[in-house]
């Protein structure tokens, strides 16, 4: 798949434009929650990560899988190499890259075109997935990780809330008071001899607090395939089902998985239904490109028109059996005449293979910006040793900082143990979402009060 014929099809239009650059930031003698005046020019957030990516070419990944085929890979120590330099909780706070879809739906009147945003924005919070093959950090029991944009409104909290079995809490809220974004994520991997399925556990829940309205849902299934031989390439697939529970509207979209012939790879498609069960709306494009949305009507009548015309699947080269080989695909979205954009992917970097796949939002998540150090809470990953070596490119550092913390991590557990002592959490406590009656974690607020003391000492 080439991502310089994606970039140059995908340039975004304005109203979909996320802007990364910041006049308002941290400045060593005036700092407020996040944001300060720079005295000389403004401050620019970084665009490129300190070190290119280290190669993982020498390194073969069979001989610690072999022995786990089917299993869940959570307690399994991968060697550093296999890493990003982001931890899971940093992976979380990018589902934030896109927050401008928030705030379009918003400023809605109609239910109907507020689920239409919503939809796109539960799409494009994992594009950024899309060939990033590096395994984010394991967070570490009681780390934390804040994000605040204040020229994307709003500000994010996360925390490892369990470790056994690994659950991260998040709460971003907007700084106007018009959303709030929360859940916890229970991820399970698992091993399948060519391939890592990754099955994100764990509800989505949007607030819009003007409307009153509270929308759920969870994410799609994720497939790393060919881990032993071949190229890497991701796939996500399964029905996310997203819930307005205040007007019983729905939206059920089927992210498609690739298919004998590859014609699937990518696709999403699905459907706006009202209380009554009515279709409103068709939703259909590609996680890692658009979002369109299109009247039932017309979308049926292109459907038929197409069977007439279709016929070229005898044209095209099945999957390999040797190796689970990314098919070639159509690199665009077909738009369907009437259809409305609802959400268009920003392009990466043009460095972007060469660090990790990161997009424009992920080179920035492990930036120290200036003053902000003192601020930060002793947990945030920001300050994790293993990340930041890892960043710099000193993959031996990265190894032994790794090491040396799993195994504080291990005896901190051990001693609690001993101690008949239970771990506490610090932002978040466990509880019943509201929405969905399940079981949650819910922010107890005051992170931002900037009152650390009870922190542990986890680095």
């Amino acid at each position: 798949f080439s991502r310089r014929c994606l970039c140059s099809l995908t340039s975004s239009d304005d109203s979909c434009e996320v802007s990364f650059k910041d006049a308002l930031v941290f400045d060593s003698t005036q700092v407020t929650e996040g944001s300060a005046a720079q005295e000389n020019g403004v401050w620019e957030r970084r665009k490129t990560l300190p070190a290119e990516m280290i190669s993982r070419n020498n390194f073969s990944v069979w001989s610690i899988l072999k022995k786990c085929i089917g299993m869940e890979l959570s307690k399994i120590a991968m060697p550093v190499v296999f890493n990003e330099p982001l931890s899971f909780l940093q992976r979380i706070s990018e589902y934030m890259e896109h927050t401008h879809l928030i705030h379009r739906a918003c400023s809605l009147s109609d239910s109907i075109d507020r689920m239409q945003v919503v939809a796109a924005f539960a799409v494009s919070a994992v594009a950024s997935q899309w060939e990033r093959t590096g395994k984010p950090f394991n967070p570490l029991l009681g780390e934390t990780y804040e994000l605040i944009r204040e020229d994307e409104g709003y500000r994010l909290i996360s925390e490892q809330v369990s470790h056994h079995p690994p659950v991260s809490a998040f709460h971003a809220q907007s700084l106007k008071q018009e959303f709030e974004f929360h859940g916890s994520i229970y991820p399970k991997l698992k091993f399948w001899g060519k391939s890592v399925e990754a099955e994100p556990k764990g509800t989505m829940t949007l607030e819009l607090l003007k409307h009153k309205e509270a929308y759920t849902w969870t994410n799609p299934m994720c497939c790393v395939h060919n881990i032993i031989l071949g190229k890497l390439w991701i796939e996500q697939y399964g029905t996310v089902e997203i819930v307005n529970h205040s007007t019983g509207d729905k939206c059920v979209l089927n992210f498609k998985p690739c298919g004998m012939f590859g014609k699937e790879l990518h696709k999403v498609e699905g459907y706006i239904q009202d209380k009554s069960k009515k279709k409103r709306r068709v939703i259909y494009g590609k996680w890692t490109e658009c979002m369109y949305s299109v009247d039932p009507k017309v979308y049926e009548a292109n459907k038929k028109s197409d069977k007439k015309t279709a016929g070229d699947s005898k044209k095209l080269k099945p999957v390999s059996e040797e190796a689970d080989e990314m098919p070639d695909v159509q690199e665009t979205v077909t738009v369907i005449p009437g259809s409305a954009l609802l959400w268009r992917i920003k392009p990466r970097p043009a460095h972007s293979a060469q660090m990790y796949n990161f997009t424009s939002f992920a080179m920035t998540l492990n930036e120290v910006e200036p003053g902000m150090e003192r601020l930060l809470a002793p947990t945030d990953c920001r300050l994790r040793p293993d990340i930041k070596a890892m960043e710099n490119g000193d993959i031996d550092a990265a190894s032994t900082e790794k090491e040396r913390l799993e195994e504080k991590q291990r005896a901190s557990r051990r001693e609690r143990s001993k101690d008949e002592e239970d771990w506490s959490t610090r932002w978040f406590q466990p509880g019943t979402n509201p929405h969905t009656g399940a079981e949650d974690w819910l922010y107890t607020g005051g992170y931002f009060d900037r009152n650390y003391t009870d922190c542990p000492n986890i680095y």
